[in-house]
């Protein structure tokens, strides 16, 4: 009996610290979405004060990589951000990334709001056991310029030359632009 009541304590305890190693991953990563975020959003915002949409789009192309380059080499997580319609090829989802983004947009259908669609999980993969974090991105209205129905024909040429497989516009206020997604390796496997 007392075996028991051991080895069951054990497995609380072992349960226990895995929720709370969980809960501190999570709260880590919406912190660094939170940076890249706002990093990301200073940068659109300036460039779009100087050069216009154009400006705004050579930073999308160029240091928006570099912002989650850096954000990621600074951290150790894997910082990106994804799409059910990417842009750029290179940002295409994984599965993973896929499956949740559909989740996203079923619930926000249902009327949840876009601030509340997080997913965080560790999952098990070939690597080991990953901590994967993504939070959606709804469209805004500075998004509509780049990623609307109407984009300026200028802005389509500029687009159509840098990402040539664009699958990103159409979108409308609100809709589920795409997500900031987070990877960090927590246990590797045979380790």
């Amino acid at each position: 009996m007392f075996k028991g009541v051991v080895a069951g304590l054990g497995l609380f305890l072992l349960c226990g610290t895995a929720v709370a190693d969980e809960a501190a991953l999570k709260a880590k990563a919406a912190e660094l979405t939170a940076e890249y975020a706002k990093e990301l959003k200073a940068a659109m915002s300036g460039a779009m004060a100087k050069g216009g949409p154009l400006g705004a789009l050579e930073v999308c192309n160029k240091q928006a990589p570099k912002i989650a380059a850096d954000l990621s080499k600074s951290s150790g997580w894997s910082i990106g951000r994804t799409s059910l319609k990417p842009r750029n090829a290179a940002a295409a989802p994984d599965d993973y990334e896929r499956k949740i983004m559909e989740g996203f947009a079923a619930r926000l259908a249902r009327g949840e709001k876009p601030d509340t669609l997080v997913s965080a999980a560790t999952v098990e993969g070939r690597g080991g056991k990953t901590f994967r974090f993504m939070k959606a991105i709804p469209t805004g209205e500075m998004c509509l310029t780049c990623h609307g129905a109407n984009v300026a024909p200028e802005l389509k040429q500029k687009i159509a030359q840098l990402y040539p497989k664009d699958q990103a516009t159409g979108f409308k206020l609100g809709d589920l632009r795409g997500a900031f997604t987070l990877k960090k390796i927590v246990d590797e496997a045979g380790k």
